[in-house]
Parts: C-alpha cells; structure tokens; sequence
C-alpha cells in the first residue's frame, strides 16, 4: 500500500512540475487536464504526508519515553499519533476506492412518499429539509426542479438538483427505502405510526452522454400551482415528459416560463436514463421511475426511529446515532462515512 501510495505522490510531484512549465500555458486544453488531475489525486497524497508526518511524530515520541522527564508528555504524544494514524489509514482506504466516473458530476435527488399517507409525505418534506441542510453545511447549491405538496405541508414527490465538487461520490449511496417510526403530529390518539419514503440519488447528464429520440417522447403541458391550488399560473407552463420505451415520466413547474420548465425536465430525464444506461438491469427500471409498489418493510437501508428512543440506524453497516434532531438537521456524513469504510474493507 506504501509503494502505491508513493508512486501516487511522484505522480502528483510530475503533474505540479508540468503545470509550472511555461509551455504548458500555450495549450489551455492541457492545462484544464492537468489540473483535473492534480485535482484527483490531491485528497489522497495530502493524507499520505501527513500520514508520513504522524509516523514521525510517533517515533520521536517512542524515543523520548526513555526520557524520565518527558516520559508522560512523550505517552500522550505516541497515543495520539497512533490513533491520527488509524484514523488516517481509514480515509486513505477510502480515497483508493476505485472512482466512479459520475463521482464529480451534480446529483439529481428524489424523494417520495411511499407507504404512511399523509405521515410519509411529512416525513419526506423532513428528508429534503435534511439533505438541504448537509448540502448548505458543504456549501453545495440546491434548486428545487419539481414539487408536489400536500394540504398539511408534507410532500408527495420532490425533485431537486445539488451542485457542487464530488457531490455524487458523498450521496449516491442514500438511494434507497427510508423508514420513520414516530407519532405523526396528524395522530391525535399519540399513537406510534411507521412509514418509508424513496430517496433516488442521479448523477446529472451531460448534453453528450444521452441520444433521445423525439419520437420516443409524449410532452404534456399543465397548469402548475400549489397545494390547493395555490399560486396557479394563468397559463400552461408546467411540462410533463414521458419517455415512452421505459415508461419513465419527469416533470417541471418551478420555472417561469415553459421553455426553462422543458429544458430542466430534459435534464431529469437525461439522468434518469444515464441512471438506468449504467445499471443495465432492466428490472431496476420501476426503481428509478419511483414505482412504490415493490416498497417492503424489510427492504429499507436506514431507520429512524423517534419513539418509543430516539435511534437512527444504517442496515447496511449497523453505524447508529442516538442524536436524531443533530441527523435531521444535516448530519449525516457519519453514515455516509461508515458505508465507504465499509465499502473500503471489501464489507459490503
């Protein structure tokens, strides 16, 4: 792993000497490359150096032990260099995964309320309240594409786009069945009621990636507007696009005008069908147009359990958090973490 992670830092080394060379700047094509490059490999040669540098720290402080008079001074500093070690051979091993080519693009995010009612239309307005808050605690952008409420203030379907650097290599792993146990604020008997929601996280498409035949589209336009009816625009500006081989339908109204709505519910499209290009399992297809006849309570990768304790828990690593309010609130790069450690020890 060494030897790797040193050939790594020759490469870094290589590419910084190329980008000093003052004929490099004579072909701004290679430039942009070069530090794409460096850009990759960044992450994972500054945790290499300081990687090297608490090795050093740690024998230093192991030497220093036979020191009477900095014997525990030297203790404190070995015990924490050990554990900056541990902690940094976990990161590295994260940083070698392989890379996903879709791993820096934008990420188009689903939510929809599956089985509950009313109850699992709130608790997806939570969830996108909860991916807004960890997006603007990274200082990730987010539009919101697509939005149907309900008359208590919870959400139907939402779709929304997050921009920002390696956005798809944090979130792709929350696709999936989310499930909360709590007693809903619409129960007035408090008893406890349990739901799931549908979370689809897809790497927005690039203009070259997709060829859709206009042929193979049905476009509708509709009147957009709120839950009961509320801020209804006077004319048709909300567009509806079905891609009739798979059967896949994506829609827009938070645009002004009908043009900008068809041109975003393109992009969703095109990243739907990106999605399902890269699966190339056919049976996903109800999955990623967010069918919630398949939804099965024993299908769902993380629970959020606010009574009769307050749990949150990943199935798929067992990571938990007993701070449900802090989750809620946007933090959840813990779980998200605890999957790629996972992932990175060949666990998954």
């Amino acid at each position: 792993l060494e030897e790797k992670l040193r050939a790594l830092e020759n490469q870094y080394a290589e590419l910084e000497a190329r980008l000093a060379a003052p004929e490099t700047y004579a072909d701004p094509a290679r430039v942009a490359q070069l530090n794409r490059e460096q850009r990759e490999l960044e992450p994972v040669v500054n945790a290499y150096r300081a990687y090297v540098r608490r090795q050093k720290d740690l024998a230093d402080a192991q030497a220093l032990m036979s020191d009477p008079d900095m014997k525990e001074l030297a203790q404190e500093e070995y015990q924490a260099a050990k554990a900056d070690l541990e902690r940094l051979v976990e990161e590295i091993r994260i940083l070698l995964l392989p890379r996903d080519p879709n791993d820096e693009k934008n990420v188009i995010v689903e939510i929809r309320a599956g089985v509950g009612g009313e109850e699992a239309a709130l608790f997806a307005h939570s969830l996108h309240r909860m991916y807004s808050m960890y997006a603007e605690s990274r200082r990730y952008k987010i539009e919101v594409l697509s939005l149907n409420e309900t008359e208590l203030g919870g959400i139907k379907e939402i779709s929304f786009l997050i921009e920002g650097d390696g956005v798809y290599s944090r979130l792709k792993f929350e696709s999936g069945v989310h499930r909360v146990q709590r007693v809903p604020d619409t129960e007035s008997q408090g008893r406890i009621h349990t739901s799931t929601v549908t979370v689809a996280v897809l790497p927005e498409a690039e203009e070259v990636e997709v060829d859709i035949n206009p042929a193979d589209l049905q476009i509708d336009t509709f009147r957009s507007g709120g839950a009961g009816g509320q801020h209804v625009n006077k004319t048709e500006s909300a567009i509806r696009i079905t891609h009739i081989p798979t059967g896949i339908v994506v829609a827009c109204q938070n645009e002004r005008s009908q043009h900008q709505n068809r041109e975003t519910a393109m992009t969703m499209l095109k990243s739907k069908l990106l999605e399902l290009k890269e699966r190339e399992r056919v049976e996903r297809i109800e999955d990623i147009k967010g069918d919630q006849k398949d939804i099965a309570w024993g299908s769902q990768i993380r629970s959020y359990v606010f009574m009769p304790y307050t749990l949150v828990k990943d199935h798929r690593t067992g990571f938990e958090s007993g701070n449900i309010g802090a989750v809620m609130d946007g933090d959840i790069d813990g779980f998200i973490n605890a999957y790629l450690k996972a992932k990175s020890r060949g666990e998954l």
